[in-house]
């Protein structure tokens, strides 16, 4: 076995019987939160927050179009709020905090934001897709649904901050194979 599947987290076959379901639910509705967040600031939504001891350390969302910087990702504006953020840091940052966190994360980390997550140390990201980042362990299909339904309500209109926007007049929200647990808009 291989030090990658060896740090795996089995994912349950019945997510609804994992022990832990209420947490990873309340945790990735948090995230989807801060996805919605940025969706009403015309931002690609993603949204994350990062735990520790059961308790919500920081939030992110994309930041992207804002900033005029690629580099704002969910993620790393969270590890920057962390970092950066008197009352989080004088209040629970210690060198280990991000080893003893979770990371809740409405889709898979791209390649720069899972270096950064795990030269910071993260052992645990929960994510509703539920496959594996170049990240220890993946604790996936929660809030799938409402992700994918965030990120379709995003990309069927225009992103006029785009670098060429491309027109999308004709195209329709496709929700029809999704099950959502609340009502969307």
């Amino acid at each position: 076995m291989s030090t990658q599947e060896e740090t795996q987290l089995t994912l349950p076959i019945d997510i609804k019987n994992d022990p832990e379901y209420n947490t990873h639910i309340k945790f990735m509705k948090e995230a989807l939160n801060m996805a919605e967040e940025a969706y009403q600031e015309d931002e690609v939504p993603v949204g994350c927050v990062f735990v520790h001891n059961g308790e919500i350390l920081c939030r992110g969302r994309n930041k992207t179009n804002e900033t005029k910087n690629g580099t704002t990702h969910a993620e790393l504006v969270a590890i920057d709020t962390i970092l950066t953020n008197e009352n989080i840091s004088q209040r629970k940052y210690t060198p280990d905090v991000f080893k003893n966190s979770d990371l809740y994360v409405t889709v898979e980390p791209c390649i720069m934001c899972a270096s950064a997550l795990r030269q910071i140390g993260l052992e645990g990201v929960g994510r509703p897709d539920g496959r594996s980042p170049p990240v220890p362990i993946t604790v996936g299909g929660y809030c799938h649904d409402e992700a994918i339904y965030m990120l379709r309500k995003f990309y069927v209109k225009e992103n006029v901050n785009a670098p060429n926007p491309k027109k999308k007049a004709n195209r329709i929200l496709k929700t029809n194979d999704l099950v959502l647990e609340d009502s969307q808009d």
